[in-house]
């Protein structure tokens, strides 16, 4: 399992592409109290660094964070050393029953996972539902077609002290797949 987000592409993940977890924290435990989940067990599916889950402890609950990617796992045990962390792919780990199952960043929509298809995807739907307790909440977000018109491509790039990441993102309405 260890070929996905080696450590130089989980470090930059970290690093680059950490306000997405850290913005959405405050809206998500929002979503939670309004649901009266004040502490538990939270699954974070593609868990990633853990910036979530760090939130999460601070928040109070507990967590298990889940990842494809080992460089990922290790730099969440160091962040979040009292949450439990697991290297599995998020379509065919086991989740306990918890309060909460996340899945933040468009984890769902990645086809690097050979896990992922249609058949696991339901299935995974379904395990999620038999795992939450009652008033349990599932929060996860996709991506969505229409981010690139058709026959176009988009260019950027995210940048740090001593790194760069260029991104190409281009779309292919017909087949439903984003490609970066």
């Amino acid at each position: 399992m260890n070929k996905w987000y080696k450590e130089d592409l989980a470090f930059i993940h970290d690093v680059g592409f950490r306000d997405f977890a850290l913005k959405s924290a405050p809206g998500i435990l929002e979503i939670l109290a309004q649901n009266k989940i004040h502490d538990g067990l939270v699954v974070d599916l593609g868990c990633g660094s853990g910036l979530w889950a760090q939130e999460l402890t601070k928040a109070h609950y507990h967590v298990l964070g889940v990842d494809i990617s080992e460089s990922m796992i290790n730099i969440a045990r160091t962040r979040v050393p009292n949450a439990e962390f697991r290297i599995d792919s998020l379509f065919k780990t086991d989740i306990p029953s918890c309060n909460v199952v996340t899945s933040i960043g468009e984890c769902l929509s990645y086809l690097f996972d050979p896990d992922n298809d249609r058949q696991t995807l339901v299935q995974l739907f379904y395990r999620i539902y038999n795992a939450l307790n009652a008033g349990g909440v599932f929060l996860f977000d996709i991506a969505e077609k229409g981010q690139v018109a058709q026959s176009t491509t988009i260019r950027g790039f995210t940048e740090g002290e001593g790194w760069v990441v260029l991104v190409e993102k281009k779309e292919d309405q017909e087949q439903i797949t984003l490609t970066r």
